[in-house]
């Protein structure tokens, strides 16, 4: 059994999966499947998948998903890379905020391997895709 709070913490990480996902998809829907989109978007659906199983694990019901209807496309591919730029360092952040208060050792493990993907690979290819204007 878990805590509300830790509870809280992943469906916040799990809410926030749904709207990368969704306006990655958004993006490639506008401009096709351009780089770093394609590959990052089918990363976001596995971290989604990721922490809907830590939901079913610990019987937390799955959040709406309907960013899909929320996030309106970007005016351009730099715009998007710019976004995803932001996005990312907030997850990180998200990330970070959680790790200092939590300890159960299957939570902290998989929040500890999103936030790396997103330092590690995201941020950068994000961070490229706006150093070569988009």
């Amino acid at each position: 059994m878990i805590d509300e709070q830790t509870k809280a913490m992943i469906l916040e990480a799990l809410n926030d999966e749904y709207k990368a996902r969704a306006f990655y998809r958004l993006v490639i829907k506008r401009f096709g499947s351009i780089q770093p989109f394609v590959n990052i978007v089918e990363a976001e659906e596995a971290h989604a998948r990721a922490l809907e199983s830590l939901c079913a694990r610990y019987g937390i019901p799955l959040p709406a998903d309907d960013w899909d209807r929320a996030l309106h496309p970007p005016a351009s591919v730099l715009e998007a890379c710019q976004a995803g730029v932001e996005g990312e360092i907030k997850n990180i952040a998200m990330y970070d905020r959680f790790l200092e208060d939590i300890d159960i050792p299957d939570i902290r493990t998989l929040f500890q391997r999103l936030q790396a993907r997103s330092r590690d690979a995201h941020l950068p290819a994000f961070r490229r895709c706006v150093a070569r204007g988009g």
